[in-house]
């Protein structure tokens, strides 16, 4: 009676471990791209760019935070069921590999070699390098900055990109835009260059609102798309589904105006762009 009591013992508890397991397979690991009960899903952001990707205290505002909270909710998952991860530069492929994150909506420009590493939905913005300097500056393009301070991040190509244009700017770097930005306010430099989304976001916060103004043409093309594991191609599906839905419904459009300003030109002609085939 005893081994048999024991035996009952036994099968209770595998039966319970079987349950946990089910119960914990319900929960969303970031990896599912369904809306099950309880499940959610991690997003990787930029923090640091206003009007895209900026972290407000515990809060989230941008562009890229719009888009990447209509395409959740297209996958199943309401706002309250998204964690946003912030997603440096550098660390932006481990973490799809690593399934840290799902995707990855951060300023993350599509080209041959990152495709090596990881899959991409999209583009849902195409940018461009431009200038930002002060509205009183009299600087209206690249032909002004002969002499000019110009700044752009440590580790970033814009300046010397620029530079290949316009070969007498005197190159400033900084540790972030924020950084830039604040010497651009004070004087201290003459402009800052990078891709024209980001500047937007910088002349449409109300720190530096009616102070700044974007001068001359894009002269570069940034797609950004979203992020994905290698070889994610269902998700992708999904993702560019959503994307375009965003787009026709106007949707988009209402979140280019909210977070970067109604003063801000974008490029018509590749926006708002079409999505590439997933493969």
């Amino acid at each position: 009676m005893q081994i048999r009591r024991m035996s009952g013992v036994a099968v209770v508890a595998a039966a319970a471990l079987m349950l946990a397991a089910c119960g914990d397979d319900k929960k969303d690991d970031g990896g599912s791209t369904g809306g099950g009960a309880g499940g959610k899903i991690a997003i990787g952001i930029k923090y640091d760019q206003p009007g895209l990707g900026f972290k407000d205290g515990s809060k989230f505002t941008g562009f890229d935070v719009a888009v990447a909270t209509y395409v959740a909710k297209e996958l199943g998952y309401s706002a309250d069921k998204i964690d946003f991860k912030v997603s440096p530069s550098k660390q932006r492929e481990k973490m799809l590999a690593a399934g840290t994150v799902k995707m990855t909506f951060a300023t993350y420009s599509i080209t041959d070699k990152r495709k090596k590493e990881v899959s991409f939905a999209g583009p849902y913005f195409v940018a461009g390098q431009s200038l930002l300097v002060k509205s009183d500056s009299g600087i209206t393009g690249i032909k002004d900055l002969a002499g000019k301070k110009v700044c752009s991040v440590t580790g970033s190509t814009s300046v010397d990109n620029l530079k290949k244009q316009q070969p007498n700017l005197v190159p400033q770097k900084y540790d972030d835009y924020s950084a830039c930005a604040s010497a651009l306010a004070d004087g201290v430099i003459d402009a800052m260059t990078t891709d024209d989304a980001i500047l937007a976001g910088y002349a449409n916060q109300d720190t530096y609102k009616g102070k700044f103004k974007l001068v001359g043409e894009p002269f570069s093309e940034e797609r950004y798309g979203v992020g994905l594991k290698k070889g994610d191609t269902a998700t992708c599906t999904k993702v560019n589904t959503a994307i375009a839905k965003m787009i026709s419904s106007g949707e988009w459009k209402k979140a280019v105006e909210a977070n970067l300003g109604t003063d801000y030109k974008y490029n018509t002609t590749t926006n708002p762009p079409k999505q590439d085939a997933c493969a």
